[in-house]
């Protein structure tokens, strides 16, 4: 099921139209929705291929939202003016048309929308998949510069100029592992659009997580040993920043949702959302 949404905001203008896809359980129970939130360059299809119908199965209302100008949702054509602000109010926007405070999901820029929406607002339970660490990208950046400048490169040429001038094959290594058969890969690689600049420049140096803003609710930190992007060590500095468990999964590339092995994170993320009370309405 899918569902739109559009907003008047607080300045008189129209905020753009925000896809949602749902996927109701039918179950009975007291578990919390789970609100789920994308990465760069993709959008909510990539909570549907098996995060949501699996944890729909487990009890959960399951919704998930593509942020302005990703996915179907409005605001494509100004892409690279959107900010990391702009994000966090889209978020905002989806959760208060929810019943009861979800428990929030997000991945990789996804978890930094997260961070920087529980600077003024409250969540019942936070999940952090291989999120943006609150130091930013840099790390990650220099990361990739000194030991990966082809893939680097790669990543930079599609956001600049789309699928026409990258190499999606060599660029695709950057979240994906290599045991994902290649019509998957192809399936996804159509997915993939460009990331907005200015958002990409906020969680690099401008609008970086205020940890001393925050109350931080009971949250996980899920890391992928083979993640390009965002090593170990990150995915631990951001768990003891929030007091966060932690959890790493063996041989999981960065779209952990996507991989070939996605249900040992889909079971790890379950079975921490069982084990909190704050996941139970």
């Amino acid at each position: 099921m899918f569902g739109w949404f559009g907003f008047t905001g607080v300045s008189g203008g129209v905020q753009p139209a925000l896809e949602v896809i749902h996927r109701r359980t039918a179950q009975a129970g007291n578990r919390r929705p789970l609100l789920f939130v994308h990465g760069a360059y993709a959008g909510a299809w990539c909570w549907d291929e098996h995060f949501m119908p699996f944890l729909a199965e487990l009890g959960h209302d399951c919704h998930a939202l593509s942020l302005r100008g990703h996915g179907e949702s409005g605001g494509r054509e100004s892409v690279h003016a959107h900010s990391l602000a702009d994000y966090v109010n889209d978020l905002r926007r989806i959760v208060e048309t929810l019943p009861v405070e979800p428990v929030l999901v997000g991945h990789s820029m996804g978890g930094m929308v997260i961070q920087k929406y529980l600077e003024d607002h409250a969540a019942a339970a936070a999940i952090l998949m291989a999120p943006v660490p609150p130091s930013g990208l840099g790390g990650s950046v220099f990361r990739l510069m000194t030991s990966e400048p082809m893939l680097f490169g790669q990543i930079s040429l599609f956001n600049l100029g789309g699928k026409e001038l990258a190499d999606m094959n060599t660029a695709a290594r950057a979240v994906f592992s290599a045991g994902l058969d290649s019509a998957r890969l192809q399936r996804y690689a159509e997915r993939m659009q460009t990331e907005s600049q200015r958002a990409l420049f906020d969680m690099t140096f401008g609008a970086l997580p205020q940890r001393w803003r925050m109350n931080v609710p009971p949250m996980l930190v899920m890391g992928a040993d083979d993640d390009a992007l965002f090593s170990p060590e990150m995915m631990q500095s951001t768990a003891e920043a929030y007091r966060a468990d932690l959890v790493m999964i063996p041989d999981m590339a960065h779209a952990m949702m996507l991989e070939p092995h996605w249900r040992r994170a889909a079971d790890l993320l379950a079975s921490w959302l069982e084990a909190q009370p704050a996941a139970r309405a």
